[in-house]
């Protein structure tokens, strides 16, 4: 690939990113108001997010295959257009049960997005720039609630925040589009052509036979259940389990988001150099300490900086592991591989930060730091058993 081509498509990429970010943060912001809007309990919007995540558990699931068929290019495509249909659906929606319905769409197109760019990276570029794409989701992640807020300062409805994410994703669709026949896997000819071999032989059963990919989609089900619980429980933790000030706790669990994202920018630079493995070994030490200091809580400094520590270190631990993906299992079950992962990663974020909240219920909400420290640990474990077979 030339470099001009090349540079423009890594431009694309992260914009793309930043735009799947934004998107993904504008629910938190918007959820007062949308459900006044339909005259909503506060939990219903546990199901637009349930039927969120079934269509982007479906559509990365299944993403292996499609990529095998029409290329990464038009899956990309694909993608940026179900998510600005959705996202302009969203803004549409005449009753709550049609914007749920609106939900699976806009969680497919996210799923894919999320599957297909990870597998064109993993091929086509090193652990460094996979690691600025996932910062780059970071930033959107940050935009988004920015952009809503701005929206509803405005004396706008809500659904106009869903109006500009959805013409930024018509905007990505057009650049896919126009840019389609560049979006190829390593090919024969390039660098790269070790990470490929003939991806469209293997079929998803042939990939599912592989012990090694089912070590992978555990690791990735805890890897993101731990970044969710730690996203998630301590300022519920730290205000009403520790008395600690709203203003503080919430502080502290924006700190954790930043930290996920500085983590992702810094690492970019020092992961070449470090290695893989090298590198996740040291992330995933990091987060065992930064769980053991929030349990361990002598002052509440020990527990503010512990989340900081997970943050910062869980940040290039998902971008290095599917960038790995292709040496691990070879190129030509990445594709599957890599959407599995996705899949993983995605019940992961949901039902995991869940039996966390069913323990607190139990036991208690002290018990959210032995139970990150736990998970940490067993993902620390998965990964050595992983490396120990590559071996």
């Amino acid at each position: 690939m030339k470099r001009d081509a090349r540079v423009l498509l890594i431009g694309i990429a992260y914009s793309g990113f930043i735009a799947f970010g934004l998107s993904s943060g504008l629910l938190g912001v918007a959820w007062p108001s949308m459900r006044a809007s339909f005259g909503l309990s506060l939990d219903a919007v546990g199901t637009l997010l349930v039927a969120a995540t079934a269509g982007s558990l479906l559509s990365s699931f299944s993403s292996g295959p499609i990529v095998s068929r029409i290329g990464a290019g038009r899956l990309l495509l694909v993608a940026s257009v179900l998510m600005g249909v959705g996202l302009l659906g969203y803004s549409l929606a005449p009753t709550w049960w049609v914007l749920v319905l609106i939900g699976v769409l806009s969680g497919m197109g996210g799923g894919a997005m999320d599957a297909g760019m990870n597998t064109y990276f993993a091929a086509n570029h090193s652990a460094s720039l996979m690691n600025w794409l996932h910062a780059c989701f970071g930033l959107g992640a940050t935009l988004g609630p920015v952009v809503m807020t701005t929206v509803l300062n405005m004396g706008q409805s809500w659904r106009w925040g869903y109006v500009v994410a959805g013409i930024l994703q018509g905007l990505l669709a057009l650049s896919f589009g126009l840019t389609l026949p560049q979006w190829r896997l390593a090919g024969a000819n390039s660098p790269e052509a070790h990470l490929r071999s003939s991806v469209d032989s293997v079929r998803t059963a042939d990939t599912l036979r592989l012990p090694t990919v089912w070590l992978g989609i555990a690791l990735f089900f805890v890897l993101t259940g731990v970044e969710g619980t730690a996203g998630q429980w301590p300022y519920t933790l730290f205000t009403e389990g520790r008395g600690v000030a709203p203003s503080a706790a919430g502080m502290w669990v924006s700190i954790f988001w930043g930290s996920l994202t500085v983590g992702r920018i810094v690492s970019g630079f020092v992961v070449d150099r470090l290695g893989v493995v090298s590198s996740a070994r040291l992330g995933l030490i990091g987060v065992i300490l930064g769980a053991a200091c929030v349990w361990w809580n002598v002052t509440d400094g020990v527990g503010f900086l512990g989340l900081a520590l997970i943050g910062f270190s869980l940040a290039p631990l998902f971008p290095l592991l599917i960038s790995h993906t292709p040496r691990r299992l070879g190129a030509a079950h990445a594709p599957n591989a890599i959407g599995f992962q996705v899949a993983a990663a995605g019940l992961g974020l949901s039902l995991v930060p869940g039996l966390a909240g069913v323990l607190a219920e139990s036991l208690g909400l002290e018990i959210i730091g032995p139970f990150l420290l736990l998970a940490s640990i067993a993902t620390f474990l998965l990964h050595e058993v992983i490396v120990s077979r590559r071996s």
